[in-house]
């Protein structure tokens, strides 16, 4: 079976998926977990994830619902990523700041796909649409640091919970906008 360009993208976002889902569990179970072991993971983590969202950008995914803020979207993250890599002294300082911003975006951009996803038809497009407003709400809180620096347990909790739903959200993204592509893709043929 050949690999295309949006099976390489759905795989990887699949895949980075699920490591952003463990890694919010990981924070949930353990979260006095070093800040310096966090960014150093989340850097490596953003930056393979920004390339995959770049690759399904430039996929030739039918309706492009996953992939349609994606290069903007990857770019971000491959950047983000090198810089909590490369300057995690720097960043460790502003690591709710950051992640909260990124989470953010990625979950108001991801409300805007799921009502792309509801003009196209698609019966669960609210599923997509509450995992973005729940992560978009979580982003948020991570920024303003409701805890204020006293309460690191509970800080890495909610950044744990965060990175979970944010997980789940582009798991489901990913999995239902594209297998309903490749639906859609094999309806036309047959017409």
């Amino acid at each position: 079976m050949k690999m295309t360009t949006v099976r390489i993208a759905k795989g990887g976002y699949v895949v980075s998926s699920i490591a952003f889902c463990t890694a919010g569990f990981l924070l949930l179970l353990h979260p006095e977990i070093s800040a310096a072991v966090i960014c150093k993971g989340m850097g490596i983590l953003l930056a393979i994830c920004g390339v995959f969202k770049i690759c399904g950008y430039l996929s030739e995914d039918l309706y492009r619902l996953a992939f349609q803020f994606d290069l903007a979207g990857g770019i971000l993250a491959v950047i983000v990523g090198i810089l909590m890599l490369l300057r995690s002294d720097s960043v460790l300082r502003f690591l709710n700041l950051v992640l909260g911003i990124v989470v953010l975006t990625d979950g108001l951009l991801k409300i805007q796909t799921a009502l792309d996803a509801r003009r196209f038809g698609l019966e669960r497009w609210w599923l997509i649409g509450t995992a973005a407003v729940l992560a978009s709400i979580l982003g948020f809180l991570i920024m303003i640091d409701p805890f204020g620096g006293t309460g690191i347990a509970g800080a890495m909790m909610l950044l744990g919970a965060t990175l979970f739903m944010e997980g789940l959200l582009n798991l489901y993204v990913a999995v239902y906008t594209i297998k309903v592509a490749k639906r859609r893709k094999k309806t036309d043929e047959i017409w």
